[in-house]
Parts: C-alpha cells; sequence; structure tokens
C-alpha cells in the first residue's frame, strides 16, 4: 500500500479508535470520526477537555487503528499536534475535516473543539478477508 491508497483507505472509512498516553503512562483510547490530508495525515477534532487532547499537549505520541469491522485494518503511529486556531495547517486541516464530515462543519468553528493533526511515521495495511492473511508495510514517503 502506498500513500494515496492509505488517504483513500481512511476517507472510505471514516472512524478509528485512536490512543494516547496518560500522564501515568496509562494508555486511553477513543472511538471517533477521523479522515486524511492529500498529504496522508491524520485528522481528528475533538473537545478541548477531553483526555486525549489533554493527554496530546502533553506527549504527542499516537497509535491509530482505522478499519477492522471488514476484515481489514491500517495500524499507523505518529506524533499529534492540537493546531492552533487560524494557523495555516489548521486551515487545512479543517478544509480536509469539513470535506469529509460536513455535518461536523460547526463544531470546527467553536472555541470548545481542538482540531488534531497526526503525521505518520509509521503505518500497517492487514487483510484477513480471504486466503492467508496480507499484511504490508504502507510506503509513507
Amino acid at each position: 500500500m502506498d500513500r494515496p491508497e492509505m488517504i483513500d483507505y481512511v476517507r472510505a472509512h471514516g472512524d478509528a479508535v485512536v490512543s494516547t498516553l496518560a500522564a501515568d503512562g496509562a494508555p486511553q483510547s477513543a472511538y471517533l470520526s477521523i479522515t486524511a490530508t492529500d498529504r496522508g495525515e491524520l485528522v481528528f477534532n475533538a473537545r478541548g477537555g477531553s483526555r486525549k487532547i489533554a493527554n496530546l499537549r502533553r506527549d504527542g505520541r499516537i497509535a491509530v487503528v482505522v478499519g477492522g469491522a471488514d476484515k481489514t485494518t491500517l495500524q499507523a503511529q505518529g506524533i499529534a499536534e492540537v493546531l492552533e486556531p487560524g494557523s495555516d495547517e489548521a486551515r487545512r486541516a479543517a478544509e480536509a475535516y469539513a470535506a469529509a464530515f460536513p455535518w461536523f462543519g460547526g463544531s470546527l468553528t467553536k472555541p470548545e473543539f481542538e482540531l488534531v493533526l497526526v503525521r505518520l511515521d509509521w503505518a500497517r495495511f492487514g487483510d484477513y478477508r480471504e486466503g492467508p492473511p496480507v499484511s504490508v508495510e504502507v510506503d509513507l514517503a
């Protein structure tokens, strides 16, 4: 799988489980809507008071799993950044998120929501539908 195929996969699925690290190092996970930018970054939004936002502000390391119900998965790791409203990155990420989820567009202008951009440094696609399982590293270049 290459970057464009990964982008299409994330956009087609539209949801994921994200895992962050609590202050004591304990894992914390959440299920949420997610999309990908044209560059292959992942984008989601969350309430500013949520555990995941607090965790990411302290430690940007994140793991994400997209898929599963159709017996395919994308497992990914990277660094997440809680974006500053009004920045060029925030505008670009907001455009991608609003295009994927127009019904959430209003949340992007509310101060209680934060926009998160995930830059991936590793990803693996797995297909467990038929025949022998397939597990391939994603070419993120």
